[in-house]
């Protein structure tokens, strides 16, 4: 599993990063100041670094100087949106640059950017006693290869990466089937309960009255 560290002094920052990076399946630890970052990097192995800029202690481009010769990817975090900032750490060499506030689903996609450059990206993506394989689409449960058809093998990810949210049956439809999609929602239903069954995941997957479905972890 990809693994980021989360270097933000604002507790409720880095709390409301935490909860995206594990929504999207990271791991991720957070420290709150640039010394305490410097004593994690150095006990353990990261492939990916969000790093506030103005950080107590030891600010973010004296940090970032101090870890780059690991050559790990780091997206700088900052309140500033002032261009000259933005300009050093690009040619400082950090890989990626995001003003706050900004939104999870834009720090995903830029984290996920980052990653593929760096072939990091997970190819594997698991569900407790579950893992799916993206490239090959394959599933393993326990070990063993569970066979799916191609609906139900892109429900099982659409299901696993949003773990825990309330997907409509709407959304699952312009997800999986596509927005010209014409048949009844009834078709969703009969691959959630196929799911349920070839998985065992009868208390995984929610039903969510009048909505649609939850996978809980």
């Amino acid at each position: 599993m990809i693994k980021i560290l989360v270097v933000e002094d604002d507790i409720a920052v880095a709390n409301l990063i935490k909860l995206n990076l594990n929504t999207a399946n990271y791991e991720s630890s957070i420290v709150f100041n640039g010394e305490e970052a410097l004593s994690v990097i150095e006990s353990d192995r990261f492939d990916l670094i969000l790093l506030d800029v103005m950080l107590p202690k030891v600010d973010g481009f004296t940090l970032f100087e101090k870890i780059k010769p690991l050559g790990i990817p780091v997206i700088f975090l900052t309140a500033k949106s002032s261009v000259t900032d933005k300009v050093y750490g690009l040619k400082a060499g950090v890989d990626d640059y995001i003003t706050k506030p900004f939104e999870g689903i834009e720090l995903l996609a830029r984290i996920e950017n980052v990653l593929r450059h760096y072939n990091k990206k997970s190819n594997i993506i698991n569900f407790k006693d579950t893992e799916v394989y993206l490239q090959e689409m394959k599933v393993k449960k326990n070990g063993e290869i569970i066979e799916l058809t191609l609906k139900e093998f892109e429900l099982l990810v659409f299901l696993v990466q949003n773990k825990n949210i309330v997907l409509t049956r709407e959304k699952i439809i312009e997800k999986i089937w596509g927005y010209d999609y014409v048949g009844e929602t009834r078709t969703i239903d009969n691959h959630i309960q196929k799911l349920r069954k070839k998985l065992g995941w009868k208390d995984e997957i929610k039903t969510v009255f009048k909505l649609g479905y939850r996978l809980e972890e």
